[in-house]
């Protein structure tokens, strides 16, 4: 698999955000990281919903290990999906971590949310896609939500081979919705353009894609986005939304890459911008991986649990 850095620089950059993940309160937030000079993996646990080791990643970034370890133990093409499929289960369905917090979680979900619960947190579109498979429907995706498990699937996916029919069946096993389609395909057409060193591949996206109907809200959004180049990112990422869902999520994240000039100032932007980090950091580590492989921090890998096991196979 060629450019497994990429993939790298996603997972980093969700481990370095993951601590301060899903902290909406502005007032907090700043107070989490007053006075600190290093914010990214924090070493005290932050995100007021779940608490799990500094130097894992969240769940956006964690199915996309899953496709990755599909990957490298399928022996044929054909059987990816299917023993992607397989191991979503085996990773994320009962009797894993992120099950067993699911009664807690509807039990929290009935008081008020006092404290963070111990362990990893399943997201709706993977709580779907369980049951989906389990139901033997065809195309397994969640429907409920439109947020970034499709995208963090495919990644690895998109680094093996990228056609984009295949990207769209692995995009739709997890978030079947034509939003999370069409923001997933066009993170991948960026991030392409970002791999082959245009200078500008934001523009260049814009400009290449300009007159497909398919891309045309992405493109009017990215617009709205240039548009405030020069205004606060911590502003913009409020006027756009914090939350995981796309477009806003989408939209933070394209302001963070156009007035970030490296890798580690647009996760530390991310970071202070709150809200939901790993999810627009999923996208802007891979984007900078891509442009400038040798801008993630040493240091950072280091601290990056499953960084460790995906360096075996840039190296191998």
């Amino acid at each position: 698999m060629d450019n497994l850095h990429i993939f790298l620089g996603a997972t980093v950059a969700d481990a370095a955000t993951r601590p301060l993940h899903w902290v909406y309160d502005p007032k907090k937030l700043k107070k989490y990281i007053k006075g600190k000079k290093e914010i990214a993996f924090l070493k005290k646990n932050r995100s007021p919903f779940y608490n799990i080791k500094t130097g894992k990643v969240s769940g956006y970034n964690d199915i996309g290990q899953v496709m990755l370890q599909t990957l490298i133990s399928s022996k044929k093409k054909s059987e990816i999906l299917r023993n992607f499929k397989k191991n979503i289960i085996k990773h994320f369905g009962p009797g894993s971590n992120y099950w067993k917090n699911l009664k807690l979680r509807k039990k929290y979900k009935k008081v008020k949310w006092k404290k963070p619960m111990n362990g990893p947190w399943i997201h709706q579109n993977i709580l779907e896609t369980i049951q989906n498979i389990k139901s033997k429907k065809i195309i397994t995706g969640g429907t409920k939500v439109n947020e970034s498990d499709g995208y963090c699937a495919a990644l690895p996916y998109f680094l093996f081979s990228n056609q984009e029919k295949e990207l769209k069946k692995v995009i739709k096993s997890v978030a079947n919705s034509k939003i999370n389609e069409i923001y997933a395909i066009s993170k991948f057409k960026i991030i392409e353009l970002a791999n082959k060193r245009d200078r500008n591949p934001v523009q260049s996206f814009v400009k290449k894609y300009k007159k497909d109907k398919y891309f045309k809200d992405v493109i009017n959004n990215i617009k709205k986005v240039l548009r405030l180049k020069n205004q606060n990112h911590i502003m913009t990422v409020r006027k756009f939304g914090k939350a995981c869902s796309y477009p806003g999520t989408f939209m933070g994240s394209i302001h963070a890459i156009v007035t970030s000039n490296n890798y580690k100032s647009a996760i530390m932007k991310t970071i202070k911008a709150g809200g939901c980090n790993c999810s627009r950091a999923n996208f802007i580590g891979a984007y900078f991986a891509a442009l400038k492989p040798e801008s993630i921090p040493s240091h950072w890998i280091k601290r990056t649990l499953p960084a460790k096991n995906i360096l075996k196979y840039i190296n191998s």
